[in-house]
């Protein structure tokens, strides 16, 4: 897919990998659509990119919110008259397996999840109509393995990587140019560790539990060993301008975390997570 002069939809825009992919687009002369819940950074970061010859707007949105979603792509639309690639991308992270309230698991499915859904139902009846564009989810590591500590997130990242290869094959049985991409990283620097400064209020409570304290210090120790967002980004355009379908920019811990639950279907030990390995690309 040619880039330049495209349009590109990206939430979670505002920080992270979002905003590493927007600055790398950028460079590329790609429209770009900012959506994020965080309206006074989103205003920041627009504003920095115009500043620095981009052309951009931003959409305060909040993904668990269906219309929300849909008001982006018209958004995209409107400004510049189409769309042609959406990075479902906006995340957080929250809550073990075990002991974790329904409320969390809700929040953290609907940002990670259902996010994802309502960003394919806005934008993939626009790129077959126009037989262009391209969708890149972002799943994780965790989505390829369960890891401790990590219950809804993994929850949802498994069922992003299965809905993105489900939209791959139904495109392909229907002949479609549309592309589709799955984003599974390891560990980024980024702010994924503190999500709970988007957790609803009546959450707050959960996110003040000394167990959910342990684990969020794991994970920011994890985090801040993590590669950049930046070495993502790249790795986001190479796969949209070849139309590749798995983004891994650990592949090493991408690949050994499929052969070591091979083993383990075929009788072998259980696989085991590494935390500091899924750091390293």
């Amino acid at each position: 897919m040619e880039l330049e002069g495209k349009t590109a939809v990206i939430t979670g825009g505002a920080s992270g990998i979002g905003l590493a992919t927007a600055k790398r687009f950028a460079e590329s002369n790609v429209n770009l659509v900012l959506g994020d819940i965080e309206e006074s950074t989103l205003s920041g970061v627009v504003k920095d990119l115009k500043a620095d010859g981009a052309k951009v707007i931003g959409v305060p949105t909040d993904v668990t919110k269906e219309d929300d979603v849909i008001a982006l792509r018209d958004a995209a639309l409107k400004e510049f008259g189409g769309a042609h690639l959406v990075f479902n991308n906006a995340g957080v992270a929250a809550g073990a397996t075990i002991g974790t309230p329904t409320k969390v698991w809700k929040w953290v499915l609907d940002v990670d999840l259902n996010g994802v859904i309502y960003g394919l139902n806005a934008f993939v009846p626009v790129f077959m109509e126009q037989n262009e564009g391209h969708v890149v989810n972002t799943a994780s590591l965790a989505g390829l393995g369960g890891a401790p500590g990590m219950g809804p997130y993994c929850a949802a990242k498994f069922a992003v990587v299965g809905l993105s290869e489900s939209l791959f094959q139904e495109l392909l049985l229907l002949g479609s140019n549309v592309g589709v991409s799955v984003l599974c990283p390891g560990f980024v620097k980024t702010r994924i560790h503190e999500s709970h400064r988007n957790m609803p209020r009546e959450l707050v409570s959960f996110n003040e539990d000394p167990a959910s304290g342990v684990i969020r210090d794991m994970a920011a120790a994890a985090v801040n060993a993590g590669i950049d967002a930046a070495d993502v980004a790249k790795a986001v355009e190479n796969a949209v301008r070849a139309k590749q379908f798995w983004i891994l920019p650990h592949e090493r811990s991408a690949t050994r975390t499929t052969e070591l639950r091979l083993d383990w279907m075929r009788g072998g030990p259980p696989m085991k997570f590494d935390l500091m390995g899924a750091t390293k690309p």
